[in-house]
Formats: structure tokens, sequence, C-alpha cells
């Protein structure tokens, strides 16, 4: 797998900040090649076209359609709520992955 953008989106992009600092800090753990960064989802279609995969926080779950008509050939998916309410890095980047790869194969 070459190097992946993965972009996670939320109300304001302060709430998914921690989590993709834990993530990162996880992908150079284990050299998952990525690059993760977060934005508040008014810039989805702006910066959504960049990413190999985009997460919504759960608190903007509600957006998953829009936001999947706006980026139509991009994976868009909202991050578990369990993961995401333990800042859970290592298991948001597993399941990341495996959704890059995943669409990768379609």
């Amino acid at each position: 797998m070459g190097k992946k953008t993965i972009y996670l989106f939320c109300s304001a992009g302060m709430s998914t900040s921690l989590l993709v600092s834990k993530m990162t800090a996880q992908a150079l753990k284990y050299e998952v090649p990525v690059t993760i960064a977060a934005f508040p989802e008014s810039l989805a279609a702006e910066k959504g076209p960049e990413a190999d995969l985009v997460l919504l926080g759960p608190q903007i779950a509600w957006m998953l359609e829009d936001i999947q008509k706006i980026l139509p050939n991009k994976p868009v998916e909202v991050i578990d709520s369990a993961l995401y309410g333990k800042i859970d890095g290592l298991g948001v980047l597993k399941a990341a992955v495996a959704s890059i790869k995943k669409a990768a194969n379609n």
C-alpha cells in the first residue's frame, strides 16, 4: 500500500484533532504509510477529494448521505462511536486501513 490520506471531519474540526494525534502516533509506531488530518465538515467538498478515505465524527453521522453525494468516488464512513469515545487511535486506524483496502478492491 502506497501512502494514503485519511481525512476526519467533525462539526468544528477540534473534537477529532486528538483522535488524529493518536492515529498518527499508531501509524508511526506500526509504520503505516498514511497522512491523517482533521477538518470542520464545512470543508468536506474542498478537502475531501484529496483523501483516500473520509471519516466523519459520530456527531455528524446524520450528514453521511450528503457528504457521500458531494464525494461520490470516495469511501465515506462514520467513525465507530465506541472507538471515538475511547479516542482509540489504533482501533480507528485499523478500521480505516481495512476500508481503504476494501475500496481499492472494488
